[in-house]
């Protein structure tokens, strides 16, 4: 097999990269570990930047998000008996979010790309990155018993945290930055109506809670919890009465509650490998950083990258312009080590970390710490402005 770029993982980042390159008339072949049904499977995040759906869009992949959507201007903040808004289209000058979830923006990019013919090989094994320095690199993997290589000019590793992409960057050349929270967020699933009609942060003494939706129908809720607890210690039941004691009274109150769709747990990290690119090599999205969910970040950064790597690969076969490629980390990490800053920070503010010792202060200290940084930040406008210039996301870097 013969392609001018190889992406390693058909989630969204590799589906939405493989489209806009398409878009330009740049061949692409996606190769995925698993079937599309269970990358459909993954239940993940679903607030999405400014930038994020303008990408969609110019990648014609938009009607339904367009349509289904929920525009956002504002989000809540709740600690100490307090509720702050963020009026986040009054403080950025009109910016706004979107929520609308992974798995939706995942399933418009695979009809897409199933309608206009482009070709994803679905359960692979043994993928493997070769000469990635050389102008020359190629993949192999195996597909239905059969050794496979596909040759091209670039390869694109969107596959994750765990995946082989990374793995492949020596590790004499690459440097990893990682930090491990000492608790989990313990997800709920349910067709419900949302709690509220915009997300609602929450800093109690019980821990840390976020009410989220994916619709108007469908709720999405989020509780802090040790690294020790299992899906199995936490009933339905058990999850709402507990939620309950976290939201404001008034919110809770009115709560419309019902079975779980899906119920996961996940610890939270802090992860970033420098540099993205190798040769020809570039990483995308969770192969090159992962973030605590509290600032909604992931996804995002995963689409920044993929809007960097989309203009140097369209630059590189339009204007046969090679020197570009080597913008490609030192763009994307400027932004990634802003959304990892931004979610370190918010991690830091809104959970309990419940007597473990941080950045040098005991528990107790680090929380009047960021008690009185939540309060700095809410009660004065200049504040606000900061939390939401970063919620909302930064703008897109252009090549030099």
């Amino acid at each position: 097999m013969k392609t001018q770029v190889a992406i390693i993982g058909a989630g969204p980042s590799g589906l939405l990269l493989g489209q806009l390159l398409a878009k330009q008339g740049i061949d692409n072949i996606i190769l995925e570990r698993v079937t599309g049904d269970y990358v459909l499977g993954r239940i993940r995040a679903g607030v999405l930047e400014q930038g994020m759906v303008d990408l969609l869009r110019e990648a014609g992949v938009s009607e339904r998000m367009d349509k289904e959507g929920e525009v956002h201007t504002g989000v809540e903040l709740t600690f100490n008996n307090k509720r702050v808004r963020i009026a986040l289209d009054e403080l950025t000058g009109g910016d706004t979010v979107t929520v609308y979830g992974q798995t939706e923006v995942t399933r418009d990019l695979m009809e897409a790309r199933a309608k206009a013919g482009l070709t994803t090989v679905y359960e692979t094994s043994d993928v493997q990155l070769h000469d990635v320095k050389s102008d020359s690199p190629y993949v192999t993997f195996e597909k239905d018993g059969e050794h496979v290589r596909l040759e091209c000019d670039f390869i694109a590793g969107c596959d994750g945290f765990h995946g082989v992409s990374r793995k492949t960057i020596p590790d004499e050349v690459k440097t990893e930055f990682e930090r491990v929270y000492p608790f989990g967020w313990l997800g709920l699933l349910s067709d419900t109506k949302p709690a509220h009609d915009e997300l609602i942060y929450c800093k109690t003494d019980r821990g840390f809670a976020l009410a989220s939706m994916r619709s108007q129908t469908r709720s999405r809720y989020y509780l802090q919890v040790p690294l020790t607890d299992k899906i199995e210690d936490w009933s339905d039941e058990a999850f709402w009465n507990e939620l309950k004691k976290r939201l404001p009274d008034d919110v809770a109150e009115n709560m419309e509650t019902g079975p779980s769709i899906e119920k996961s747990i996940a610890p939270l990290r802090s992860f970033v490998c420098e540099p993205m690119q190798y040769g020809n090599l570039f990483l995308v999205g969770d192969a090159a950083h992962i973030v605590p969910p509290t600032g909604a970040k992931g996804l995002n950064l995963a689409a920044s990258d993929v809007a960097t790597l989309y203009k140097i690969l369209t630059r590189v076969y339009k204007e046969n312009d090679k020197d570009c490629i080597n913008q490609y980390s030192e763009i994307c990490l400027r932004r990634v080590w802003n959304g990892e800053r931004f979610s370190w920070w918010m991690t830091n503010m809104m959970h309990d970390f419940g007597g473990v010792s941080v950045s040098g202060a005991d528990a107790i200290t680090f929380d009047r710490f960021m008690s009185s940084e939540l309060n700095f930040y809410t009660d004065h406008e200049e504040g606000r402005k900061i939390v939401a210039m970063q919620y909302v996301g930064l703008p897109y870097e252009d090549l030099k």
